[in-house]
């Protein structure tokens, strides 16, 4: 609307204007008095003017780059910079110092709609619950999501989501909160409207009712005391469940009423759960948590039961698949044991192909990075949506399944990562890593750090435990383990010896173990007829006559394996691997067949061009190395070398042309059965013995049948072939049969506290490392359920018990007992010293007196008559006087352990006739052994006392040689009525072991002060006596059960002392246990935490380059033991010793807080061997020259340089934390200079 000039008013005109309505046309009269002298504007309900364009680029960026002062950096001194800021005019805001985040809102909107027709009526404000919850103070899955930045790796002040199974209180906790609930009664108290409602239910009786009181505004508030609180329905669930520690989570208060009134404590009626509660709660207290699926019955309602599977094979699924996949489809967690090629990763897919179906995230973890990158390509191919996780790649992290290594895993647990919010399945393939002794520990922290949304798979090889194991984890976690475990093969395997060594005796393979497993002495008996043959040829004609029984020579080597080879490729055996216990044995045999040629001219083209075009992502100059070249002319005659040693890159063309059947012969070390599935036709040990890092040892069983289990191709053989080679001689019976047959290796716990994890779990206020270490493998044996009921039963027992009188002569009853029970532990300990030792044994011959004591004898005098040779349970038959009438030996075995309440060494005396039994006395029946020995006839003895225990002998007179005895017995102890002399442990047995004397002087003391007690002279102090002893050993239980159940038992308790001791002389955390900056950094770095730290805020790195740190880190990474020493650069050697001294003192200090590691080894697990190596490979120089700078070989130089720059990147962030920018930028630049050429060619797998 164009502004028009009106006429200036005059005084008769009215003050009215017009004001134009919206943009249809219509128009408004309005009036109202308007300022002096002013032209009547245009009214609008639209604002004014042309609607408002884009603002001009220009001047966007320049008010964003040139004048915002919050985006440029204040503290650079670079001198551009500073020319810049004179010419730029920067408007400063000392507000923007001030910016802090909105606090969230604490209400929101709800709709109020009519019930019937849901026309909108109102708006009410509701007032939101969790909004201060976030990613810093909260474990909850309510908090609100972090920065997107942070969305995946999450960050180190992050909380995690709270696990699993980590709700259960302490007992301590119940303790403290059970004082608020002493007053809710359960019979009167109950509410009828639940906290929070409008409306409840009255469930009393209404008799009752009537004759209630008015209600006033006091008497309801009473009845709302425990309710009024900060948390009432967490406080009341809690204490209330304690209180009574019996009852179950129930939907309402009155069910607990009913329940506490109307049933005895010790049997809780089943129909307080609903349904659902009955489903989740575990039935009966000893449940199992893992469940064995039956994988022979038979599952023909699978389709029925899965109508619409989210993944279509195209083959039929064998049993155990089918029932693994009926669990996931009902969204429960389980193990699968099963042989390699059985079929495992059909239970991965479907996981992941129902994960996508529902949205949802799937993280498949390995404990190998190749075995990562191969899954990465199958599963790619498979589902299309999948991203891979590695210490140095990270391709597509947005994808619905996640490839990663269990270490990223377990950071982003720790870190709070936002992935783990939609995930619902995480994949651990080969669970028997667990076994690891240095990484084992991280599977044990992911499996018990997993929130409770997530559900598990498990997949292993056949475990001789896969249930114990699945009990573990399904306690931890509150939820059933479903364990599927299969020992059935799909190609069964053949297990032959081979002697063969020229083109003579190439045929001869004899078969030891068939497919169905028979073990056969034949085949083993004309192995070594064979070799024996051939032997004892070869001795005549030379002067050896013993043929060393492990090593050959190479020439020897070459022979049969040339004569091997030639045999199976005749046979159309191949593809062969070969499994050779060492690196360097494997490139000897491979280079030493230079006439062997097993490819034909079509494969020969084939390889040919599949190497051309992998290696063109390499530079020029590294196409020509030495290795390449080599691995080059073997591949195309049909040899691989696969093992740590070979570049990756060529350990990925390897595996890829075996997989297709291109490499006939492959010579590889055990990692290869670790982690690449890729069986072959035939496998070939060239050894049964390895070395395992201290000393040479067979291959264990679970080792054997992991390699084994390479041979043989589903649906391409009918049977896998292994062979064992007999190069020097055959190997032992026993040894090949325990190889073949044994148990495959348990499970066994590595659990381990480090640093890190203290340091992690020490962040978060809500979880405890005594939870973590609770819940780890290693305290699997701790039944706490179990105890806990058990403690709850006792607990009443000492309720129930008469109380004790403890007034007048009874005043020290008490320590009496105390006094008298260490009486009898002293001189149980004393007897079992003197009876183990030679002496004391010798004087326990037949003829000897004892006195025996148990529950039917009392300082009974006995003699000796026979003594078992049974050295563990030695009993020893003894001829012993008593009371007529109590010949017969009391049954009941606890009456042993009863005290005889009035401690007294005079001896026993029948009160009437004396009369005699013969019995077999334990050790702990024999108090004393006296200086006396009788002459006795025990044949005579026995036989007679036996003849008289037959009904008709029973009147019988004893016969001579047992009234001699008795008789002599007898008069023994009328003779000395007060105390017989004894053989002194010390003086007569001479026993001088420390704990013997003092074990003899406390003895005597303790009788000595028995004599002073005024108890013992109480009429009633048998009763009163035998009422402590009932009492105390319920209390002693009771007081052992909740040492078990509490944090004092745990094994590693002592060692997290010791650490956290460490930590607060580093200052990594204070006395309180909160983290210090230094605790911070120490957090995000992996292994070696404290020397990088310390290193860190030394600056020990600030004085070198960035080629120099570089490195002087490579230290934490190399392993290897290396005989070239380095040339190096005065800084860096000077660098080299600060580590030292550093890693020195964090020794000695670990020391001297009472860790084991001495402060030698400590140290000597820094390698500083590959220092010049990396140095001059961050300077430029390329990969040939620098592999002849050392003995190392290039797979491991390029090995450790990838996993330095992980460590680089560590450094980098924790020097982020610390706030110094220079080292930080340093470290990048460090990075930037090893990530090149071929160290990071990627992955043939990912591209």
């Amino acid at each position: 609307m164009d502004k028009t000039d009106l006429p200036p008013r005059g005084p008769d005109d009215l003050p009215l204007s017009l004001l134009e309505m919206g943009c249809s046309g219509r128009f408004e009269l309005i009036t109202h008095p308007l300022p002096k002298n002013r032209p009547l504007p245009p009214h609008s309900t639209l604002p004014h003017g042309l609607p408002p364009t884009c603002l001009d680029l220009k001047t966007e960026v320049e008010k964003r780059f040139l004048r915002d002062p919050a985006w440029l950096p204040v503290h650079d001194v670079d001198d551009a910079f500073q020319k810049f800021l004179k010419i730029s005019t920067r408007d400063t805001e000392v507000d923007s110092l001030l910016h802090c985040s909105l606090s969230p809102l604490h209400s929101g909107l709800s709709v109020v709609r009519d019930p019937t027709t849901g026309m909108l009526l109102d708006f009410t404000e509701v007032l939101l619950e969790d909004t201060g919850l976030s990613a810093k103070n909260s474990l909850s899955l309510q908090r609100q999501p972090g920065p997107p930045s942070e969305s995946l790796r999450g960050s180190n002040t992050n909380y995690p989501f709270l696990p699993a199974g980590m709700e259960e209180l302490t007992l301590e906790q119940i303790k403290k909160k059970s004082e608020l609930e002493e007053d809710v009664d359960f019979e009167k108290d109950l509410l009828t409207v639940p906290p929070g409602l409008k409306a409840g239910m009255d469930f009393s009786d209404k008799e009752a009712k009537t004759t209630r009181s008015e209600v006033n505004l006091l008497s309801l508030l009473s009845t709302f005391d425990n309710v009024i609180d900060a948390f009432p329905e967490e406080k009341e669930g809690v204490s209330r469940k304690e209180e009574t520690a019996k009852l179950p989570r129930t939907n309402s208060l009155e069910d607990l009423g009913i329940k506490d009134s109307g049933s005895s404590p010790s049997q809780p009626p089943a129909n307080t759960l609903s349904p659902t509660e009955q489903t989740k709660k575990p039935q009966g207290d000893n449940k199992k948590w893992a469940v064995p699926v039956d994988i022979t019955s038979p599952c023909d309602d699978f389709y029925k039961r899965i109508p619409d599977p989210a993944f279509k094979y195209p083959f039929e699924l064998d049993l155990f698949q089918k029932q693994a996949v009926l669990r996931l489809e009902a969204h429960d967690s389980v193990f699968v044991a099963a042989h390699t090629s059985a079929g495992k990763t059909v239970v991965a897919e479907y996981a992941i192909a129902l994960s996508q179906k529902h949205m949802t995230r799937t993280i498949y973890t390995s404990p190998i990075k190749a075995l990562s990158n191969q899954k990465f390509r199958d599963f790619k191919n498979t589902f299309g949506d999948v991203g891979l996780l590695t210490g140095d790649v990270q391709l597509s992290p947005e994808s619905s399944c996640l490839i990663m290594t269990t270490e990223i895993l377990r950071s982003m647990l720790y870190n709070g990562s936002e992935v783990i919010r939609d995930l619902e399945w995480v994949i651990f393939d080969e669970v028997h890593y667990i076994n690891d002794a240095e990484r084992g520990v991280v599977w044990e922290e992911v499996l018990i750090m997993l929130p409770e949304h997530v559900s598990i798979i498990l997949l292993s090889a056949t475990v001789p435990n896969a249930v114990e194991f699945s009990e573990w984890i399904g306690r931890i976690k509150k939820r059933p383990i479903y364990v599927i475990s299969t020992v059935k093969r799909p190609v069964p395997l053949e297990h032959y010896l081979y002697t063969g060594n020229s083109t003579k005796t190439q045929k001869e393979l004899f078969l030891l173990l068939d497919s169905t497993g028979n073990f056969l002495t034949k085949g083993y008996y004309a192995a070594v007829e064979a070799k024996k043959e051939r032997t004892s040829k070869h001795a005549q004609s030379f002067g050896t006559k013993n043929v060393s029984q492990h090593n050959t020579t190479a020439s020897q080597d070459r022979a049969v394996w040339q004569t091997l080879l030639n045999y199976l490729s005749q046979r159309q055996q191949t593809p062969v691997v070969a499994f050779t216990f060492s690196r360097t044995r494997c490139d000897e045999n491979a280079r030493s067949l230079t006439s062997l040629d097993l490819t034909s001219s079509i494969e020969k083209s084939e390889i040919h061009s599949f190497l051309q075009k992998s290696l063109t992502r390499l530079r020029g100059g590294d196409r020509q190395l030495p290795q390449i070249l080599l691995m080059r002319d073997l591949l195309k005659r049909g040899i691989g070398v696969h093992h740590s040693g070979i570049l990756p890159i060529l350990k990925e063309i390897i595996e890829m042309l075996f997989s297709r059947g291109l490499v006939k012969v492959l010579f590889a070390t055990e990692t290869f059965a670790m982690g690449v599935n890729m069986p072959a036709r035939t496998v070939v040990f060239d050894s049964i013995r390895k070395h395992d890092g201290t000393g040479f040892r067979n291959l264990l069983p679970g080792e054997y049948i992991q390699m084994a289990g390479r041979a043989g191709r589903r649906g391409l053989d009918a049977t896998g072939t292994v062979i064992i080679l007999c190069k020097a001689g055959v190997h032992d019976m026993g040894d090949l049969h325990s190889m073949m047959l044994g148990k495959p290796t348990v499970l066994q716990s590595q659990f381990r506290l480090t640093y890190t994890m203290i340091l992690n779990l020490l962040r978060v206020e809500a979880l405890r490392v005594t939870d973590m270490m609770r819940r780890s493998f290693s305290e699997n044996h701790r039944d706490t359920q179990a105890h806990e009921k058990r403690i709850s039963e006792l607990r009443n027992t000492v309720s129930s018990l008469p109380p004790l009188d403890t007034e007048g002569q009874l005043s020290d009853i008490l320590s009496y007992y105390h006094t008298i029970t260490e009486l009898r532990i002293t001189t149980e300990t004393l007897q079992r010293a003197v009876l183990e030792s030679v002496n004391g044994l010798k004087a326990l011959s037949v003829g000897r007196v004892v006195i025996a004591n148990n529950g039917q004898h009392h300082n009974a005098l006995g003699v000796i008559l026979q003594v078992s040779s049974d050295a563990v349970n030695r009993t020893f038959t003894a001829l012993i006087i008593c009371e007529k009438g109590n010949e017969e030996a009391v049954g009941d075995d606890r009456s042993n352990k009863a005290l005889h309440p009035i401690y007294s060494t005079s001896l026993f005396i029948p009160e009437g006739p004396c009369s005699h039994t013969v019995q077999k006395l334990k050790l702990q029946d024999i108090s004393a052994i006296t200086s006396k020995t009788l002459k006795v006839i025990p044949e005579r003895i026995i036989d007679n006392y036996n003849k008289r225990q037959q009904p008709r002998f029973r009147l019988d007179p004893p016969g001579q040689a047992i009234s001699t005895a008795t008789q002599e017995l007898l008069r023994l102890a009328e003779a000395n009525p007060t105390s017989i002399a004894t053989l002194d442990p010390v003086n007569d047995l001479h026993l001088k072991g420390v704990d013997v004397v003092e074990g003899v002087m406390r003895q005597r003391v303790l009788q000595d002060c028995l004599k002073d007690f005024h108890c013992i002279h109480s009429p009633t102090f048998t009763e009163q006596f035998a009422r402590v002893q009932e009492r105390m050993s319920v209390q002693e239980e009771l007081d052992k059960l909740l040492f078990l159940v509490s944090d004092q038992s745990l094994t590693l308790l002592p060692e997290y002392h010791q650490r956290i001791k460490v930590l607060e002389a580093l200052q990594y955390v204070d006395g309180t246990g909160a983290v210090q900056l230094k605790g911070r950094v120490a957090c995000q770095i992996s292994s070696h935490e404290l020397l990088l730290t310390e290193l860190l805020f030394e600056n020990t790195l600030s004085p070198l380059a960035p080629e120099e740190s570089a490195a002087l880190l490579s230290c934490l990474v190399f392993t290897q033991n290396t005989q070239i020493d380095p040339h190096i650069t005065n800084t860096l050697q000077e660098g080299i010793n600060q580590v030292l001294s550093v890693a020195q003192r964090i020794g000695e200090l670990q020391r001297d807080c009472g860790i084991a590691q001495t402060a030698e080894d400590f140290v000597a697990q820094f390698k500083f061997g590959l220092t010049e190596v990396v140095y001059c490979w961050a300077r430029g120089m390329p990969f040939s020259e620098i592999a002849q700078l050392t003995d190392v070989q290039e797979g491991t130089i390029v090995r450790c340089i990838q996993r330095l720059d992980e460590v680089l990147k560590e450094v980098r962030q924790a020097a982020r934390i610390v706030g110094d920018s220079v080292l930080g930028s340093k470290m990048e630049r460090a990075s930037l200079a090893i990530r090149r050429d071929i160290v990071f060619t990627a992955s043939l797998y990912t591209h």
